[in-house]
């Protein structure tokens, strides 16, 4: 997972450093709270995610880019019987969901060149899961590529004329597939965005 992560990293700035001269770049901290199907799987929030994104303006107040995301979820289930289908085992559990939301995205400004301005966006992409559960000698592993949608509330902040800082929540929806039900989560985004002087 950790390989997948660094190429898309790599790959989205080689994408995205050209283009910097005629948008913005922002870098952004994320924790993310289970709902759903996946708060079922594992009900602690995760404090390990970072976000990507890249946005160009059409006009003053709209804004058109791409997002990669990721956050991984980690849970310690107490000594218990645990049962998979028709296979049952006794022990810990040590349950991950690693998420990896990838949007094109649209935006719009509410007040822009002002000092606080807020927003509103929506991404439509895919969301990639791997949900790991970890048991003794055994480990379950599933790994789901589902369509996604993601409205997005947030603030910017101008600090500068080439920097923003930026709070935002993202609601990441990844439909049901392959066997596997709707993976959800609420992400809050904290981080710094670079703009063109």
């Amino acid at each position: 997972m950790k390989r997948l992560f660094n190429i898309l990293l790599v790959a989205g700035l080689f994408a995205v450093t050209p283009a910097i001269a005629q948008g913005t770049f922002s870098v952004q901290y994320s924790m993310g709270f289970a709902t759903g199907d996946t708060k079922s799987f594992i009900s602690t929030p995760s404090f390990r995610g970072a976000t990507i994104e890249y946005r160009n303006l059409v006009t003053s107040n709209i804004s058109v880019g791409a997002d990669v995301g990721w956050n991984v979820f980690y849970e310690r289930r107490a000594s218990d019987t645990y049962t998979n289908g028709t296979v049952s085992l006794s022990g810990v559990q040590y349950r991950y969901v690693n998420a990896v939301p990838i949007f094109i995205a649209l935006d719009y400004q509410l007040k822009p060149g002002e000092k606080i301005n807020p927003f509103v966006g929506l991404g439509i992409g895919t969301l990639f899961t791997r949900r790991n559960t970890d048991m003794n000698l055994y480990t379950i592993q599933d790994n789901v590529w589902a369509f996604a949608l993601r409205p997005e509330f947030g603030l910017l902040y101008n600090a500068s004329s080439a920097l923003d800082l930026i709070i935002a929540g993202k609601y990441n929806y990844g439909f049901g597939a392959q066997g596997m039900a709707a993976q959800s989560y609420f992400a809050l985004n904290v981080g710094f965005v670079f703009k063109k002087d």
